[in-house]
């Protein structure tokens, strides 16, 4: 046993020393959405934060129901408090759990696309994400209205529509509250033109989403920017704004890169590298 246990610990030191030695590039995943797809898809523990995220919704859901002058959207203006009461949510990745759509750009070994995506949306074959639907129904229980705000295309909101209704989830059917990009010519991929749809005529009470930009606009924004803005909107976070996680894609991953997607693959994953601080194990 000491002898295998010395053996092991010399391979250990080597393999760790090795590792250092090795290039950053080296050692990163062929694919980085491999982990965080895994993740999301089968983990309990994601299962578990969003069940949590949507869990704290309630809570302080109806904490924004006994304040009238309680909002969620930075674009609400005039005299908002008597507007009747309605709660925004981003669509994928917040509702809707497109992580088959992530898996088979790993097994084809290509990257997103809206020719596949397209595909993807309208076969409406996307579940739930853990807690959205019971949080939603939860929400309409209190007759607060809801809004989809989605970077979706206006063409896929036939399959968004579908997909939403197949698994249960809310959706009026007498006006339209799912709001796609490009449905009207000032809908661009920045939300806040939707959001500022949403609060003229109602108390955005609460915003639900997975990325930077389905709270605050933060377009082109540096990492040490985005940071700052939890700090300018620290009343917000986890009270008016809840954050679902996504691990496999966003602006927070385009940060690191410029945003400039036409970089080549290689490129754009040694600029995420460098992107992250380092144990020196010398220090």
């Amino acid at each position: 046993m000491k002898i295998k246990f010395a053996a092991r610990s010399v391979l250990a030191g080597f393999t760790l020393a090795t590792l250092m030695a090795l290039p950053i590039t080296a050692q990163a995943e062929e694919n980085d959405l491999t982990n965080a797809t895994l993740w999301t898809q089968t983990s309990v523990e994601f299962k578990a934060t969003a069940l949590a995220a949507y869990k704290l919704a309630e809570v302080m859901l109806d904490r924004g129901l006994a304040d009238k002058n309680w909002t969620a959207a930075i674009e609400q203006e005039g005299d908002y408090q008597n507007k009747p009461a309605a709660v925004i949510l981003d669509v994928d990745e917040t509702v809707l759990d497109n992580t088959a759509y992530e898996a088979w750009l790993i097994k084809a070994k290509t990257g997103y696309s809206s020719k596949t995506w397209a595909p993807f949306v309208m076969g409406a074959t996307s579940k739930p994400i853990a807690g959205s639907k019971e949080f939603i129904d939860y929400a309409r229980s209190k007759g607060v209205e809801i809004f989809y705000v989605s970077n979706r295309k206006a063409p896929e909101e036939e399959g968004t529509v579908k997909n939403l209704k197949d698994l249960g989830y809310y959706v009026n059917e007498e006006f339209d509250t799912v709001l796609l990009r490009g449905e009207k010519e000032e809908w661009g991929s920045d939300k806040t033109t939707r959001r500022a749809h949403v609060a003229k005529d109602y108390r955005v009470v609460m915003i639900v989403g997975d990325n930077l930009g389905d709270f605050v606009e933060a377009r082109d924004a540096t990492l040490a920017e985005r940071d700052a803005l939890i700090d300018t909107y620290k009343d917000y976070w986890s009270s008016k704004w809840i954050t679902i996680a996504n691990p496999m894609y966003g602006s927070w991953e385009a940060a690191t890169f410029g945003y400039d997607f036409k970089l080549p693959n290689e490129e754009k994953r040694q600029m995420k590298l460098d992107s992250m601080t380092y144990w020196d194990p010398k220090e």
